[in-house]
């Protein structure tokens, strides 16, 4: 069981080594994006950023994004590293004539998390999730919070000084993103969720009144015509959880129930994780990680309303 004490132990400045790049430059470059992904990047202005998935034709997610714009016709993608390359070159294919450039723009930056104070006084003018600021030449993005504690991505050119702040673990950067409930798309689970098994509909990930973009029938029919079995809520296990682990519930222990999204060891003990699970597991029952007999797992309602509670 997580115990926060007075002094929330996300607080502080730490980089993310895990997450990468893409930059996609031109005068068609939010064109170009308005026909890929599952948000809006033709409105897109400079005091904003956009969530946002890569999808199939079938509707599961290849990629998710932080998207926003550096300057007019420059758009930077943060996307997690291990499905960078390939997400980079299934993109280029799609650019045929558009006036866009795409490049891994990972080395031309720093990234950093700020979380809890830190975030706070760091960028004082972020005005909720997504909302994006610039201080000097850092690009700052206000991201979910985790258990009530800011937290933000900052962007500068490389080599630029890093944010001020108290130092930050990796360890406990990562199991901040786990308890904000938003899944970044990673190797061990690309294509195994329709964006709304992650909820992505209801944290600004997935815009239903612009255009096509690959996948978007399925994305539609799953929000509009009841098919959602699935949906993301916040676990705890006693046990190590990873990425792309099936979860099975003692009524069928046959077959699985949904994957673990994302995880991260917790500092009061045990491991936190996002998991995608059939709608019906969540409500009662033991469920297990790995296997029927593996370690159990106790599941908790996303910590943001569900937009078909709104």
């Amino acid at each position: 069981m997580i115990i926060h004490t007075m002094s929330h132990p996300l607080n502080g400045v730490t980089t993310l080594p895990q997450l990468g790049i893409i930059g996609v430059q031109g005068d068609d470059a939010a064109s170009f994006l308005q026909g890929q992904l599952t948000q809006d990047f033709a409105l897109l202005g400079l005091s904003e950023a956009r969530l946002a998935a890569y999808c199939t034709a079938k509707g599961r997610m290849q990629a998710s994004f932080i998207g926003f714009k550096r300057a007019h016709g420059d758009i930077l993608l943060v996307v997690s590293r291990d499905v960078l390359a390939p997400t980079l070159k299934r993109l280029s294919m799609f650019v045929l004539r558009a006036k866009a450039k795409l490049r891994d723009a990972t080395a031309e930056f720093d990234l950093y998390g700020a979380a809890g104070d830190a975030a706070k006084e760091l960028a004082p003018g972020l005005s909720g999730p997504w909302s994006k600021v610039d201080v000097g030449s850092a690009s700052v993005v206000s991201l979910y919070p985790a258990d009530g504690q800011a937290r933000a991505l900052w962007l500068v050119p490389a080599g630029e000084a890093a944010p001020q702040g108290p130092s930050l673990s990796h360890e406990l950067w990562l199991w901040g993103e786990v308890r904000s409930g938003i899944t970044t798309i990673t190797a061990p689970v690309a294509e195994a969720f329709v964006p709304q098994m992650l909820n992505y509909e209801s944290v600004g990930g997935v815009n239903f009144k612009k255009g096509c973009y690959p996948g978007q029938e399925v994305v539609a029919r799953s929000q509009f015509r009841g098919t959602l079995k699935k949906r993301a809520y916040l676990a705890h296990s006693p046990e190590a959880l990873h990425a792309g682990q099936e979860i099975f519930h003692e009524s069928d222990p046959g077959q699985p129930c949904g994957l673990v999204a994302q995880a991260a060891p917790a500092p009061g003990g045990g491991w936190d994780a996002i998991v995608s699970i059939q709608i019906t597991a969540s409500q009662g029952g033991g469920l297990a990680a790995g296997g029927p007999e593996g370690p159990a797992i106790r599941v908790q309602a996303p910590p943001y309303p569900l937009l078909a509670d709104v």
